[in-house]
């Protein structure tokens, strides 16, 4: 009976001597006319594979001539082989392609050999062969899993809201419109109103990670159309702090995750993210604006900030120590008709900014919760509150006050491991030019 198939990384000293089978990718061959050798590549790691002619001349012949990144099995014995990265090697009694790749290859796998960005996304499956493309997804999904564990002990619970909606959260131009059995329908671009429903439902703290769409004509290494998007919605907060440290206490959570547990794919990629002081530096829109005067970038009172303002801020923070901090208190008329005014500053709102290494994380504040201000906010943006009835009822019947953000997962694993361009923390990004694979 032949030895059950096994992961590279399980072969080890206590199986030398003892037969072996695994499977896995060919890196490389070496054909030295008596033997070959073979590095076999799995998510683990590798193993040099070693042929001998001898006696074995069939399975000479096939091994030896096998094209990089096909896929094969091999079987033999464990034997001690000093000269080797692992110590020791798998002696081949048998080996069988089980599916030979084309040459040449599109992508360089094994080679030390750069492409450009659509080259890689073109063959990504070649890409993400690549250890250290695949530890960008390690470090993403420690991310992932370290903010659903926070948040649960928090007592969130996790929803899915729709991705096929009938209205936008802010409206505007950048909604992707289809066609739903005869009606308009657009794709989410936030499960915003749909949340803040949920907070008049009981279930007071929801979480939820998944796709949403921005039909923004963006090329720029920050931006895609199709971003993955962890928003949450806490009720009955006291005020916009209760949000705020949330968000801090999470994100200082996943980052910590991340330094503990993903140890060998940070040295892989060369990153070495730092743990945030809490509470993060709370910076409100005015005193921004003075910071950004004093660095030569004049932005009028009401304005948001451009691209250029946010670098200008994010490195004037860093040296103050603040890669992570909140800019609050951003104007109300540049805020969705969701975000409520300042009860002593109606000009200013409750709102946030979260900042990293001069890029922005997630935007959030506290809730407009009173239906007669919701609706009159609407109005003044231009909205029909007809078409949100929907999620107008659900305030006309005793809603909390609330709060909640919505934060880009794809642009904090950017940052968090500095990421030349988005488009790496992504598996298979979208934007204006792909649509494929």
């Amino acid at each position: 009976m032949a030895a059950r198939l096994r992961s590279l990384a399980s072969i080890g000293p206590d199986d030398m001597g003892h037969e072996a089978s695994c499977a896995g990718w060919v890196e490389d061959v070496r054909n030295l006319g008596g033997i070959a050798f073979l590095i076999v590549r799995q998510r683990e790691g590798t193993l040099q594979v070693t042929v001998k002619k001898k006696g074995h001349e069939a399975l000479f012949d096939v091994a030896s001539k096998v094209v990089r990144e096909s896929a094969i099995v091999a079987r033999g014995v464990v034997q001690s082989n000093k000269e080797v990265r692992n110590g020791w090697e798998l002696l081949a009694s048998s080996f069988e392609v089980l599916a030979e790749a084309a040459a040449p290859l599109p992508l360089p796998v094994a080679d030390k050999v750069g492409a450009e960005m659509d080259t890689r996304l073109d063959n990504r499956f070649l890409d993400l062969r690549k250890p250290e493309r695949r530890a960008i997804f390690r470090v993403r999904s420690v991310v992932l899993d370290a903010i659903r564990a926070h948040l649960r002990r928090q007592g969130f619970v996790e929803v899915q809201t729709p991705k096929l909606a009938g209205a936008g959260a802010e409206g505007g131009a950048t909604l992707f419109e289809t066609t739903y059995f005869g009606r308009r329908a657009y794709l989410s671009q936030s499960p915003q109103l749909y949340k803040q429903i949920l907070m008049a439902t009981g279930l007071d703290r929801v979480v939820e990670i998944a796709p949403a769409f921005r039909a923004e004509p963006s090329d720029t290494v920050r931006h895609v159309t199709e971003f993955t998007s962890f928003d949450a919605e806490i009720a009955w907060i006291e005020g916009l702090e209760d949000v705020l440290r949330m968000l801090e206490e999470t994100v200082a959570y996943a980052i910590e995750a991340v330094r503990s547990e993903a140890k060998a794919e940070l040295d892989a990629l060369g990153a070495s993210p730092r743990a945030p002081r809490l509470p993060l530096k709370r910076l409100p829109y005015p005193e921004a604006l003075e910071v950004l005067r004093s660095r030569g970038k004049r932005v009028r009172d009401g304005d948001d900030l451009d691209t250029e303002a946010e670098k200008l801020l994010g490195q004037a923070l860093a040296e103050e120590g603040h890669e992570l901090y909140f800019l609050t208190e951003y104007p109300t008329a540049i805020k969705p008709f969701y975000i409520m005014a300042k009860p002593d500053d109606p000009e200013a709102s409750l709102s946030f900014d979260l900042e990293y290494k001069g890029d922005e994380m997630a935007s959030g504040g506290q809730r407009e919760h009173r239906v007669e201000p919701l609706v009159a906010r609407m109005k003044d943006k231009g909205l029909d509150p007809a078409s949100f009835e929907f999620y107008l009822k659900a305030f006309r019947y005793g809603m909390p006050p609330h709060g909640g953000w919505g934060f880009g997962v794809d642009r904090f694993v950017q940052k968090l491991l500095d990421l030349p361009n988005i488009r790496e923390a992504i598996l298979f990004p979208r934007d204006r030019n792909r649509l494929v694979p």
